[in-house]
């Protein structure tokens, strides 16, 4: 891009008003849905823990943080950028970072919950759980490692089809395709790749097991539900990149296909919460903290305080 770009513009040039306020309600919706159901979601698993199987909860616990950071910050960071035109620094190099940090830890969390299903209870021991705390922490800090490499070197502009700061290359072509083949092998292929093989793995034992499961009602059984909505939310995200890759001349995907991967990177986040309602004990101990009520005044028995002789006459 040139150093010229002006994302107002653009921005005016690139939507009528009409598909601007739809933009926006799209936004606002997937905002508002995805911060209100991560928020329940976290305070469900920490009060009503004990109503349901869940024995991987540190895999869950990091995807439910990233996806409520992502809706309340990202989201509503682009919310606000498709109504005003734009965004400045340091708000602009700040969200640039902060989405690719969750888009790693998302994949992230969902590999390691594969692999703790895989493994099974072991994992929630104490030597294998020290090794999945570690490399949960380790998929946030390598995102927020590759997220400052372009504020770093000043890669970071604001994007009107995405609705916020991403990446425009100014450099050659080597550095381009250098960067985005060491962040996707390392924070998207290697996460995809164990989550895909665990998964397969998950299947085929499950389909070729007769007895019942120790594991049949753990939240974990939600698994593959929410594989499959981060590989279909986030697949325009990644053919994006990728046509950007094959571009010699560093010229992005086009507008509609970075406004949908936007726009579908943040349904995921909203979608999670109703694929954790998919476990029946969830459901009913999220139902019960918001619908149980104790009554307004407690109801007293009679309790005996004194007894009263009578001597009756012969």
């Amino acid at each position: 891009m040139s150093e010229g770009f002006n994302g107002t513009e653009l921005s005016e040039k690139l939507w009528t008003e009409e598909e601007k306020w739809l933009l926006v309600a799209v936004l606002g919706i997937e905002m508002l849905v995805g911060v209100v159901g991560n928020s329940l979601v976290l305070i469900v698993k920490v009060m009503c823990r004990g109503q349901f199987c869940c024995h991987y909860w540190l895999p869950f616990i990091s995807l439910t943080i990233s996806d409520l950071g992502c809706s309340f910050l990202i989201t509503s960071g682009s919310m606000m950028a498709a109504l005003t035109g734009g965004q400045k620094s340091p708000w602009c190099e700040v969200v640039s970072l902060l989405k690719f940090a969750f888009i790693s830890s998302s994949i992230g969390s969902i590999a390691i919950l594969s692999v703790q299903r895989l493994i099974g209870l072991p994992s929630t021991r104490t030597a294998l759980f020290g090794a999945m705390a570690t490399v949960c922490l380790t998929s946030w800090m390598t995102g927020v490692g590759f997220g400052s490499i372009p504020v770093i070197y000043d890669w970071v502009r604001y994007d009107p089809a995405e609705m916020l700061c991403a990446v425009f290359w100014e450099s050659s072509y080597s550095d381009t395709m250098t960067y985005i083949l060491c962040a996707f092998s390392i924070c998207i292929f290697l996460p995809f790749l164990l989550m895909l093989i665990c998964s397969l793995r998950n299947a085929v034992s499950c389909s070729s097991s007769n007895s019942p499961s120790d594991e049949e009602s753990d939240l974990s059984e939600v698994a593959p539900l929410l594989v499959a909505s981060y590989v279909i939310c986030y697949t325009p995200f990644f053919m994006s990149e990728l046509i950007l890759l094959g571009r010699k001349n560093l010229a992005p995907a086009p507008d509609w296909l970075r406004t949908l991967s936007s726009v579908m990177s943040y349904l995921d986040c909203c979608l999670n919460p109703f694929i954790y309602c998919y476990h029946q004990n969830f459901r009913e101990a999220g139902l019960a903290l918001l619908w149980t009520r104790k009554p307004r005044k407690p109801v007293l028995e009679p309790v005996l305080t004194a007894i009263t002789r009578t001597d009756l006459a012969c």
